[in-house]
């Protein structure tokens, strides 16, 4: 990403000299002073895929609470103490799948400048006991951080808190950020530090993942993490439905297993495509000939997903062959939770007794 055309900043921000730094490295960027970052970012009648081709920033101090218990459709690896924040509201990839696609109005991205408030409300959490806390959920913290520097703000916290483990789950392929950031850290402080990154078969990137790093380049990436001393997870999650997804798997397990001996990943998470009812509603009406939003899925407790059939057969499927590679205790599956039931405007995968079916033709690139 080369830049930005516009930066909206709230009111309060401007002037601020920790600020000063990341606008200069957008010295054509027009600034435009705004009250609230709602003012621009939840307007109505947004074309959200055309910002996303040429997104603005937004400069924003949020209000109230910055960490939140992690939700119920994400993995927690067996961590009770699972928080997530975000310091970054929307994504630069283009995922079609992506539930901020049904989160949010616009395709402009929030970054919010406050770090020091969520140190400390950090702390009072980690006086309690130990906390994992995930930080790049509703962003790609990676992806972001020749842009921002984010994560390189994290170093002195984490060596300061030893009762802290944080997860940043990427798509991206950047290799050059992982030597600077380890050489902030001690063996022990890199430890705690998990690259998690998500990985699909590579024609699932091509047709669906658009702008993401390719998945040599994902792999590469975690080559790089993992020479440094950083713990490895990779996850297969979201698995995508398509004709031959079988083959297409494990083709991915075999340039996976190629690169990396089962030894060097921490650990894996399996799980096939789930969002909420809410969230794929909006989906749809953004995205009306996406083969992946207009998917006739089933509704269980409020979250969509392929259905105790397909979805459980693609994650069986491959269960068994991370099985051949790596010990059932590093491999994680995410469980549905909640009581069955059908949300309002959400077809179930079987109606009227047939199996639906949807034309894939025309959908890859």
């Amino acid at each position: 990403m080369r830049g930005f055309s516009h930066i909206y900043i709230e009111k309060e921000l401007i002037g601020d000299p920790e600020l000063d730094p990341l606008l200069r490295r957008f010295p054509d960027a027009k600034l435009v002073e705004i009250s609230h970052y709602k003012d621009v970012f939840n307007r109505r009648r947004q074309n959200r895929e055309m910002q996303q081709r040429s997104q603005k920033l937004i400069l924003a101090r949020k209000r109230g609470r910055l960490i939140y218990p992690g939700a119920p459709v994400c993995q927690s690896f067996g961590e009770e103490n699972f928080f997530y924040s975000s310091l970054v509201m929307n994504c630069i990839y283009d995922c079609e799948y992506c539930y901020l696609k049904g989160m949010y109005l616009s395709g402009n991205l929030v970054l919010f400048w406050n770090l020091p408030e969520l140190f400390s409300e950090l702390r009072e959490l980690l006086r309690k006991g130990t906390v994992y806390l995930c930080v790049s959920y509703d962003t790609d913290l990676l992806a972001l951080e020749g842009l921002f520097h984010l994560l390189l703000r994290f170093t002195d916290f984490l060596r300061e808190e030893p009762g802290l483990r944080i997860e940043v789950r990427t798509k991206s392929g950047n290799r050059s950020f992982f030597k600077d950031f380890a050489g902030r850290l001690s063996k022990e402080d890199r430890e705690r530090m998990i690259f998690a990154f998500t990985l699909s078969p590579e024609r699932i990137i091509r047709s669906f993942e658009k702008r993401t790093g390719s998945l040599r380049a994902r792999l590469e990436s975690a080559e790089e993490a993992h020479a440094y001393g950083f713990p490895i997870r990779f996850c297969f999650d979201p698995m995508i439905y398509c004709p031959g997804w079988e083959q297409a798997y494990l083709e991915l397990l075999h340039q996976v297993f190629r690169t990396f001996s089962p030894e060097e990943i921490r650990d894996l998470s399996v799980g096939s495509f789930r969002i909420s009812g809410a969230y794929l509603r909006e989906l749809r009406r953004a995205l009306p000939r996406s083969v992946i939003a207009q998917f006739p899925y089933e509704n269980d407790g409020g979250v969509c997903h392929y259905g105790r059939g397909l979805g459980e057969r693609m994650e069986d499927f491959l269960l068994k062959e991370l099985g051949k590679w790596i010990p059932e205790e590093r491999i994680f599956r995410w469980n549905p939770a909640g009581s069955s039931g059908k949300a309002p405007g959400i077809p179930n995968l079987k109606e009227n007794g047939k199996e639906a079916e949807i034309d894939f033709r025309g959908a890859f690139s």
